[in-house]
């Protein structure tokens, strides 16, 4: 194999990551990434630049922890609802109202569990339902925020909502779906999110440093821990650089633990997860039942045109942030906070990338780095396959 060839290319990764936190697209990112070749493993680590900037100034370090933001999605709802089905607990193509009564107002008895896997039910995509809280609490002077009131408050009003489409009609990402489908999880297994998610998922998998952050009265993170996390926002309304808790505000709101965001987690925990689904697709491991990491990687067609899998992205051509080189077998996800997974099921490449992009800097980035490290890393490994 041409090793020395792979690592010069490789140091282009590092590079393009640098010439970004210069840019101030980005205080730091973790990369990691994997791909076999004739009975090897290729990897790369990239670690660079500052977890926190403010209130301290704290190096990046591989074992960094991350607000995953929507990875939450495909790594904790979707893998629950695919061990629900396994179980026989969840249909797919049954009515969302079977499993949660009140969806059935505001004619969406149409609407299956499919549908709001492939973003394809006609939710909105997304509410300001904090806002309401923040009102709500001004008015009456009563404590809503990060309470399970207002986790209860959150999950009625998408359960209530009306559709904006015609379900398989159109694939609009956004939170609704996996907001409604986290509440399903819950319903069926008679178990928190967070606690089905630990049990059926991180410990059996080895997932020692991925969790859900609740946050509200008594539920402040250990100083230890808090300082292995990257800092996000610099909150104009929460008037705080977000530290150890969620950034998605309506998933604050609900006190930290829901079906599209919340997730925290280290690039290892990432990668290990992603090696899961490629050991399991191709049936090194049952981990997970093969059969429905299968299913649930094909792409939908809801409708037609649509990439998305069940909870999975697939490469859109020409425009994905997988870039250039990831298969028409490949599955992924990305975050707001400035992460991605990407995982070509059948050459068994992975790319874990989490960064800290919304801490100090960042909504006014297009973040094109994504798809630039991912063709660089693709790039550098097929060059130890000519």
């Amino acid at each position: 194999m041409k090793w020395s060839l792979i690592r010069r290319k490789l140091q282009r990764v590092d590079r393009a990551i640098d010439k970004a936190i210069d840019a101030a697209e980005l205080p730091g990112a973790v990369v990691l990434a994997r791909m076999p070749r004739e009975g090897e493993r290729m990897e790369h680590c990239s670690v660079r630049g500052f977890a926190v900037v403010r209130p301290e100034r704290l190096p990046m370090r591989r074992e960094t922890i991350f607000d995953l933001a929507s990875l939450t999605k495909p790594i904790a709802t979707t893998t629950a609802v695919l061990q629900l089905v396994q179980d026989g607990a969840i249909d797919l193509d049954t009515p969302v109202s079977k499993y949660l009564p009140t969806f059935s107002e505001r004619e969406k008895d149409a609407v299956t569990i499919r549908h709001l896997l492939t973003h394809s039910s006609g939710l909105k995509p997304w509410r300001a339902f904090h806002e309401l809280m923040i009102e709500r609490e001004k008015k009456t002077g009563e404590r809503l925020l990060c309470t399970p009131a207002a986790r209860e408050m959150v999950i009625d009003r998408v359960l209530r909502s009306a559709l904006v489409h015609e379900p398989g009609a159109a694939a609009v990402y956004g939170d609704l779906d996996f907001i409604t489908l986290g509440a399903v999880v819950e319903a069926v297994s008679h178990q928190t999110l967070d606690e089905i998610f630990r049990e059926r998922i991180a410990t059996p998998l080895g997932l020692g440093d991925t969790f859900f952050a609740p946050f509200g009265e008594g539920t402040a993170l250990p100083d230890s821990l808090r300082h292995r996390i990257a800092a996000t926002e610099n909150c104009p309304w929460r008037e705080r650089i977000l530290w150890g808790e969620v950034h998605d505000p309506n998933a604050w709101a609900m006190g930290g633990v829901a079906g599209h965001a919340g997730l925290f987690a280290s690039a290892d925990d990432v990668m290990t997860f992603a090696q899961t689904i490629v050991d399991v697709w191709h049936g090194r491991s049952d981990a997970l039942p093969q059969e429905w990491v299968r299913r649930f990687a094909e792409r939908q067609h809801l409708p037609e045109s649509s990439d998305w899998a069940l909870g999975w992205d697939t490469p859109t051509a020409g425009k994905s942030s997988s870039g250039q080189h990831f298969s028409e077998q490949s599955i992924g996800h990305l975050g707001f906070t400035g992460t991605s997974l990407w995982i070509d099921l059948e050459r068994e490449a992975i790319v874990v990338m989490l960064t800290n992009r919304v801490h100090q800097f960042a909504k006014r980035s297009r973040f094109a780095l994504r798809p630039l490290v991912h063709d660089l890393i693709l790039d550098a490994f097929q060059a130890g396959q000519a």
